[in-house]
């Protein structure tokens, strides 16, 4: 059986700076606190709290003296001028890419236009980049976009995790909506790369394996890509989600993982397939088998 992993699979540059941003300033401060999860991956944000960062729900929580850390996905205006207002120290841990589209979305509106967001609803980074200004409109399918009222002038961008395909089917239906449409591509580069990469390798192998939250956005959209050209396509968590079945009988395996998906669990994964493949042989032809 061979195994192949994703060139650019697991964390991306963004992610990985502020999950060490976040290790950094614990180790400095003692403690750091943050409002939500610093990304989407329950592993990370566990592993985080074993060496003193804690999640909190309002500033108040935070005691006097501590920091805050706002998170790779983005922190809403209002909060950023609470946290000032109360003097605190502020570690922005914000995507630089993420901080990109803010400033995008910034522009468009002082040019009169309003603004589209296309992502997620309720998702952390829409939340931000929609709360830039005021009453941003957020769509997230073709269906939403044919039930919005025909305008004048709108500025539209995407989350930084979106699908290609998704955005420009719903960029199709509001050309036939606003007269004057100034849109701008804010797909991340890692985004666009690895839903590449996983393309290319849902056709090459027998099966894919997704490693990344279910609470992450761009997990989830790797595994839907996959499944589009691989019906054996699974998504884990971890190695303790592998099912034996799934590689019965499969010489080539792909893995690929989510940008909020640690080195150390991909590893895992891997060597746990291994393993898992091993036995498999050994049930079937013991013989062939030399034990180390």
């Amino acid at each position: 059986m061979k195994i192949t992993i994703a060139k650019d699979a697991g964390y991306c540059f963004g992610v990985r700076d502020a999950v060490n941003m976040a290790y950094t300033s614990a180790e400095k401060y003692g403690d750091v606190y943050m409002l939500g999860s610093i990304v989407h991956n329950e592993k990370v944000v566990k592993d985080l709290e074993n060496v003193g960062s804690q999640i909190v729900r309002t500033l108040d929580d935070v005691p006097r003296e501590s920091p805050i850390l706002f998170r790779a996905h983005g922190t809403i205006p209002k909060l950023w001028d609470e946290a000032k207002a109360k003097k605190m120290k502020i570690i922005d841990a914000t995507c630089p890419l993420v901080d990109e589209i803010h400033q995008e979305v910034t522009k468009l509106a002082e040019d009169g236009r309003k603004i589209i967001v296309i992502g997620d609803h309720g998702h952390d980074e829409v939340i931000a980049i929609a709360n830039q200004v005021e009453n941003a409109i957020v769509i997230s399918s073709t269906e939403e976009a044919l039930n919005l009222k025909k305008m004048k002038k709108a500025g539209v961008v995407s989350q930084s995790t979106q699908a290609i395909k998704n955005v420009q089917k719903i960029i199709n239906i509001l050309m036939t909506k606003v007269f004057d449409l100034h849109f701008v591509n804010t797909i991340c580069f890692p985004t666009k790369r690895n839903h590449d990469q996983i393309k290319e390798m849902a056709r090459l192998n027998d099966v894919m394996i997704i490693i990344g939250s279910f609470t992450s956005a761009n997990s989830n959209r790797l595994t839907k890509l996959s499944l589009d050209f691989n019906p054996q396509s699974y998504q884990v968590t971890g190695s303790e989600d592998l099912s034996p079945e799934w590689f019965m009988d499969k010489d080539t395996i792909g893995i690929s993982a989510g940008a909020s998906t640690p080195d150390y669990l991909i590893k895992d994964v891997k060597e746990n397939i291994e393993k898992i493949y091993k036995e498999e042989l050994w049930n079937k032809e013991p013989s062939k088998l030399k034990l180390a």
